[in-house]
């Protein structure tokens, strides 16, 4: 997640959005998948799809390739979340599926219950993996991803253009956060953005606030019918909703894609906005002259809380042309050296048991939440059909932003969405 949730580290997906579908193959559609290099040999091609850019995966691949030299990646790319789903899909279902894919929250479900992802629990390194990154892409006691981080999301601020008008400390509050937006937004300045590709940051933590009350069972009482999302997403769909009705982020974000709210901050248009950990390192690339700093998302009891997840996790077709190259190709990906060089082109927060990452300053409040888990993102937690449920929401999202729909409306619409999936 990105793996940025989007998650976890990656640039969101393109602003159009297409209803991710269900994944309804069948694990027999692969069988076809014949030929390539023999299960026994680490020679050959090993095709990979990747959600991170060519930018940030060639450094790993390139070094990969230089250790073994009888292997070769060939690499693609697809931008997450919708983008990425609906392409691996695609590929599966035409059998030409990768020898190795990225696994998410949001299609997580369909790959590991259907069959598509090799069973990684025999493997010699998976102990390195964090207990929480086998935890959330397991199923009856297997693990099906490798996870090598998670992920925080917050409020990324650029301080120079907040001390214009005299900020000093992080907000509390939430209404302290209107009041730093207000006086952003009165001196001529966009005083915040996130992107309306999935459900945001500032929402995320809100509702995190909410899932801990519960004793983190919110979701799952959803499902159980015990609650709904009238009675848990109501109040912080309103308090959430205060940003366009005060004129903080301008309604006009309904269209922002991740790439255009990450392009606004780094040119300085804009003083603030929600992302996740995962944006930081080609922030710094493009803009390493920012002075920034991430703030936890306030609300109005004065709790502070973060978006987040583990990060999505790396994966072995089931039906691997090139079985052999995939395992040594994703035991690169969560080594030490492997994770070194993601961890430095990303800035993320690496989770893996050798390797603790040197942290930029700005991730210092966030990291210790991170890695105890208080963090919180919808889909990760959903118990099934996160894929529809998360098309839905977007769409949802995207008219209470543009005005159309109120927050109770959006909060019956899922419940709506739901019932339907029944």
């Amino acid at each position: 997640m990105s793996l940025n949730t989007s998650h976890p580290y990656r640039r969101r997906a393109r602003s159009t959005v297409i209803a991710l579908g269900i994944l309804s193959l069948t694990a027999t559609a692969l069988t076809a998948c014949a030929g390539g290099t023999d299960a026994g040999a680490s020679s050959g091609t090993v095709s990979f799809l990747s959600w991170d850019t060519q930018e940030t995966m060639q450094p790993l691949i390139d070094q990969f390739e230089k250790e073994n030299p009888s292997l070769t990646v060939n690499a693609s790319y697809a931008p997450p979340v919708t983008d990425y789903v609906q392409k691996l899909q695609t590929q599966l279902g035409s059998n030409t599926g990768p020898d190795v894919f990225i696994i998410t929250a949001e299609n997580k479900h369909q790959l590991m219950d259907g069959g598509f992802a090799k069973d990684l629990s025999g493997e010699p390194w998976i102990s390195n993996i964090s207990d929480a990154a086998k935890q959330t892409y397991s199923t009856d006691g297997k693990v099906y991803g490798a996870a090598i981080a998670s992920w925080g999301g917050g409020i990324l601020i650029n301080k120079d253009m907040l001390a214009k008008v005299g900020y000093t400390s992080a907000p509390k509050t939430w209404s302290e956060f209107i009041d730093l937006g207000t006086k952003l937004k009165d001196s001529g300045v966009t005083a915040f953005y996130e992107a309306s590709d999935g459900i945001p940051v500032t929402l995320s933590a809100l509702l995190g606030v909410e899932n801990a009350s519960m004793d983190a069972t919110m979701d799952q009482q959803i499902w159980d019918g015990k609650t709904s999302f009238a009675d848990t997403w109501t109040t912080p769909l309103t308090t959430w909703n205060e940003l366009f009705e005060k004129g903080i982020e301008p309604r006009s974000a309904a269209g922002l894609t991740g790439d255009q709210v990450l392009q606004a901050f780094e040119q300085g248009q804009v003083a603030m906005i929600g992302t996740g950990s995962w944006a930081l390192g080609g922030i710094k690339k493009a803009a390493p002259s920012l002075d920034l700093e991430y703030l936890a998302v306030p609300n109005p009891q004065g709790e502070l809380y973060w978006c987040g997840a583990v990060s999505p996790g790396y994966a072995i077709n089931a039906k691997a042309k090139n079985p052999s190259g995939a395992e040594k190709f994703v035991e690169f990906l969560q080594s030490k050296e492997g994770v070194e060089l993601y961890q430095k082109e990303t800035q993320s927060i690496t989770t893996t048991k050798d390797f603790t990452p040197p942290l930029d300053a700005s991730l210092s409040e966030m990291a210790p939440a991170v890695r105890d888990g208080k963090i919180y993102l919808p889909a990760v937690n959903w118990p099934s059909h996160a894929d529809v449920m998360t098309s839905e929401s977007v769409a949802l999202l995207q008219q209470t932003i543009s005005g159309k729909i109120t927050p109770a409306q959006f909060a019956k619409g899922m419940d709506d969405k739901l019932a339907s999936t029944k």
